[in-house]
């Protein structure tokens, strides 16, 4: 009954919205991608008018997503309804952004949401926010065609790495088959989200892995700010180093430490396993995510922020 009472709620708001601005988190990934745009794209088709704005830009790997040279960096004009999609705290969203205050609308699938907005859209357990999006699109009036099937399709294979999390159920298997027909390409958006990388990304790999360290049953690797000057990657996220970490043989629980510009660290955390819950280290951290998948971005050195993490996690192993 909640989730139908809620489900009115979004409805009515979106039919009476004019002017929408639709964001996510800083640093957006596929999920945040593909719900972003796919909302977006699917109110534009409703008549609506739309701003899709990330002051972070849209990844390369992401750019083929038809619909995305609509995505804007700033926000232009005013707006009536604010919504944001896959971000479990506000804090998460750009800063820029904020100052349009508390949004109307907070559609997410993180165990760490805080319901941040005046409706709250929270399905734990949904794989993606991409997920709730095919669930709910046509229960508000609104179409999924072939470009906001291919969107959510891309958000549902980048949060479960090509359908193989621990979280991956039945419901997400026949989402994806009724995108599929929409008519879109479903090995190529495959290929794009998971598989293609450039030559500096993997240079920047290459990086990461000549340094890789194990300790029982954890393993984790550093990128420095000089190995991403190296490689000539123009990223300030690990490349996706962090799967192939998570791949490692009797070591269920993989780190990476990422250093940022002005004396910050971005760590994520990968575990195989239901044992663990590294959304609760990531939380002390101020960050969050998943049990399986969660991420941090801390202030201070790189040796000193890898040494409190890695001891902060060795304690959910003891």
């Amino acid at each position: 009954m909640m989730t139908e009472s809620i489900n009115t709620s979004i409805k009515r708001r979106l039919g009476a919205a004019d002017k929408l601005l639709i964001t996510s988190h800083i640093r957006p990934d596929g999920d945040a991608i593909g719900s972003l745009l796919g909302l977006g794209l699917a109110l534009q088709n409703a008549g609506k008018d739309v701003q899709m704005v990330l002051p972070d830009g849209v990844p390369a790997a992401f750019s083929h997503l038809e619909g995305c040279d609509l995505i804007q960096k700033e926000v232009e004009g005013d707006i009536d309804t604010f919504i944001v999609v896959d971000c479990g705290d506000f804090d998460r969203v750009h800063e820029v952004l904020r100052s349009f205050g508390v949004p109307a609308i907070n559609i997410d699938h993180h165990i760490t949401n805080v319901n941040f907005a005046e409706i709250n859209l929270v399905e734990t357990d949904s794989v993606a926010t991409a997920s709730i999006l095919a669930e709910h699109l046509d229960q508000w009036g609104l179409e999924i065609s072939k470009p906001v099937a291919a969107a959510l399709m891309t958000g549902l294979i980048t949060d479960t790495l090509g359908f193989r999390t621990m979280n991956m159920n039945p419901k997400a298997f026949r989402q994806a088959a009724t995108l599929m027909e929409k008519g879109i390409d479903l090995p190529d958006l495959y290929y794009q989200a998971m598989v293609s990388r450039s030559y500096k990304a993997v240079r920047y790999w290459g990086a990461g892995l000549s340094n890789i360290e194990r300790d029982g049953q954890m393993v984790w690797a550093t990128l420095s700010l000089e190995d991403r000057k190296e490689a000539g990657y123009f990223g300030n996220d690990d490349a996706d180093l962090i799967n192939i970490l998570s791949s490692v043989e009797k070591s269920p629980v993989a780190i990476i430490f990422v250093e940022q510009p002005e004396g910050a660290v971005k760590i994520s955390w990968r575990v195989r396993g239901e044992e663990w819950d590294v959304a609760k280290v990531a939380a002390d951290f101020g960050g969050g995510g998943h049990r399986a998948a969660a991420g941090a971005i801390i202030k201070g050195s790189l040796d000193e922020i890898k040494q409190r993490v890695l001891r902060a996690t060795r304690e959910i192993l003891s």
